[in-house]
């Protein structure tokens, strides 16, 4: 038993999952190293195999199985009939009307925010996934690559290191094994990392590097605005030389947040902090007077880019938590508003 559950946190197994189990549960725990559009690719001790996809409660899109989840297979079939519970989780809506619920990674204990030191370098959206890595109790560090294409790198640290007190910076060329060395720590055994960012930042060449091997493709970057062709278009585990799980994700350009309200709270908690001294509980921090805000910017204690990126972020995570009959529910209410409104105009004009 002890060899069994020493094999099993070598894939990052440990108490969390171990005490989910009921005694005797005749079940084979397997990790979900990819997913397909039509199977589940899951590895585990002596297993090795894919299987059908698996929903815990059929209709709930939560509950799908996606990369990094824990499985229980049957003994005798190998199919999967139990998912348990999560440490982690990171999800967003999918474009459209429907809204439906996209899940991204499961079980990653850091997050690797990956951008670069040149045009692609954008505070808000690093705040996005700081955002999402703090609602979901992840550790992230944010990995500038390309370190070598700039004049001054270390400017582009120290703008990252302000997002967020105590952030953890790594500047590095992706491509040199001893610079990625910075980032070992969390790739020890048992331990799993994500990578995101969006395309072109160096995310498959990082893969590369760290895995040792050329296993994901790259593709270079377009001189004309330093872009870089995307290339990962789907989710996996790789394994690490030093024991760790590493997920990379596909580049998201806009990755939208849904319900991420206390990772934002954490992320702009200097700001959530100076609203609490406005003068009016429902001030809309512009030309209020005895707006802490704007006394905030005024003084220089909070930037004006800040809270304009504060506005926006808070802003779409609402939209996007918001259910669809709710939204329905408000369109509704609105325009019934918005058709008193103009009775009441007629009615004035004598119409």
């Amino acid at each position: 038993m002890t060899s069994q559950i020493s094999l099993l946190a070598d894939f990052g197994w440990n108490n969390f999952f171990a005490s989910q189990l009921d005694l005797g549960d005749p079940g084979v725990p397997v990790r979900v190293m990819a997913v397909h559009r039509d199977r589940l690719h899951v590895a585990g001790p002596a297993i090795d195999t894919f299987t059908p996809p698996f929903t815990d409660t059929p209709g709930d899109d939560g509950s799908a199985a996606t990369v990094g989840d824990w499985l229980l297979l049957d003994f005798e079939t190998l199919r999967p009939r139990k998912l348990l519970q999560r440490r982690s989780l990171f999800k967003r809506r999918a474009a459209g009307t429907g809204r439906k619920l996209q899940l991204i990674a499961a079980n990653v204990d850091t997050l690797f925010i990956v951008s670069s030191c040149n045009q692609d370098f954008s505070p808000a959206r690093l705040e996005r996934y700081l955002a999402l890595a703090r609602e979901a109790e992840v550790t992230p560090v944010v990995v500038l690559t390309k370190a070598d294409l700039a004049d001054n790198p270390g400017d582009f640290a120290r703008e990252a290191a302000k997002l967020l007190p105590g952030l953890l910076v790594e500047v590095l060329d992706a491509r040199e094994a001893d610079n990625a060395a910075c980032l070992l720590p969390w790739c020890g055994r048992g331990q799993t990392v994500a990578l995101v960012g969006s395309s072109g930042v160096g995310k498959s060449t990082l893969v590369n590097t760290l895995i040792g091997m050329d296993q994901a493709a790259t593709q270079g970057i377009r001189a004309d605005d330093d872009k870089g062709r995307h290339t990962t278009t789907g989710r996996e585990l790789h394994r690490l030389p030093a024991g760790g799980w590493l997920m990379d994700t596909p580049g998201m350009r806009e990755l939208q947040l849904t319900d991420a309200g206390s990772g934002l709270d954490e992320l702009f908690a200097d700001v959530i902090a100076a609203a609490r001294n406005c003068r009016f509980s429902d001030c809309r921090h512009e030309t209020e007077p005895g707006c802490a805000i704007q006394a905030a910017i005024a003084s220089g204690e909070i930037e004006a880019d800040r809270i304009r990126r504060w506005r926006k972020l808070a802003a779409e995570e609402v939209y996007n938590t918001e259910t669809l009959a709710e939204r329905h529910a408000r369109s509704r209410v609105f325009g019934k508003m918005a058709r008193n409104a103009m009775a009441d105009k007629r009615f004035r004009r004598g119409e």
